[in-house]
């Protein structure tokens, strides 16, 4: 791989597509670093103003230093993507997106790293399109079975729903108290930033509600599928995640072939960004050597 000095800014990796895949015809926005090294696309969670850069901007530049072609997806109903209301399966919905933009770009197979919600659309990617992944990172996400330990939904899941339904200040520094597990980064300037992103679509949030009460069971659980995946997958989760509990990591572990699991302590919902550095040389250890 050839490594590159260029700096990356979500400004200069901005791009868009009109994607239709089965009944999806739509236009999305994604990041693009470009360069000819292998594809990894990492797909973002499903907090309200999210997206593929706000999930991913510690991890953009290092893949892409190493010669990696690095894009994020933001997903049907998420920052500069077209709006939808999901009836069906989110995960499912998701992956089809990803299928329509991989197509829309010529790109034939890509490494995919999935947090959260797009841990869950990663999953159900490769189930129906075993062909065109390479490797699997998973952080958070990746089965809507249920935790044996702690009572569904988590505590982190019903204030990011609580959130939708009226998205404030307020409601804001509630969940990202339980986001991650040191708090001393949580400034009132990420905070506002978030919120401004959450409230320039507000259709986003009230698409997400309706979605929620036509079908609340957004995220299937694939785990008695997990073993169709051969794609060597590492799995990374934070011990202290109150989002997704850890033991749905040991239960992605347990039903996929060819996977390992790294735990991190002292960690909530967002690995990636928590234990950037550490992160970041683990993913690109996993996804270079043989």
């Amino acid at each position: 791989m050839t490594a590159t000095t260029f700096i990356h800014t979500e400004a200069s990796t901005s791009r868009f597509a009109r994607i239709k895949e089965q009944d999806l015809d739509l236009q999305v926005h994604y990041n693009d670093t470009g360069g000819d090294g292998p594809v990894v696309v990492m797909l973002h969670g499903s907090g309200p103003g999210a997206s593929g850069w706000a999930n991913f901007n510690r991890n953009v530049q290092p893949l892409a230093d190493a010669g990696l072609r690095v894009i994020l997806l933001d997903c049907p109903g998420w920052s500069k993507s077209d709006p939808i209301v999901c009836t069906g399966s989110r995960s499912d919905l998701n992956a089809r997106a990803l299928k329509g933009l991989l197509d829309a770009l010529g790109i034939e197979r890509a490494h995919l790293i999935g947090n959260s919600m797009g841990g869950h659309s990663t999953v159900a990617f490769a189930l129906s399109n075993p062909t065109r992944i390479g490797k699997l990172v998973l952080m958070g996400g990746g089965t809507g079975g249920p935790s044996q330990f702690v009572p569904m939904p988590a505590e982190g899941i019903k204030l990011l729903q609580a959130l939708y339904r009226e998205p404030t200040i307020e409601n804001l520094r509630r969940m990202m108290q339980v986001f991650v597990f040191d708090t001393s980064h949580l400034t009132e300037e990420l905070f506002q930033a978030r919120l401004d992103n959450m409230l320039s679509r507000r259709d986003h949030l009230e698409n997400f509600v309706s979605s929620l009460e036509a079908n609340p069971r957004q995220f299937p659980d694939f785990g008695p599928r997990l073993g169709e995946i051969k794609a060597p997958a590492l799995i990374i989760w934070g011990r202290d995640d109150r989002f997704v509990p850890v033991d749905i990591g040991l239960r992605l572990l347990w039903g996929m072939a060819n996977a390992e699991l790294h735990i991190f302590s002292r960690c909530g919902h967002w690995a990636q960004w928590e234990h950037a550095e550490k992160f970041n040389r683990m993913v690109l250890d996993f996804f270079t050597k043989d």
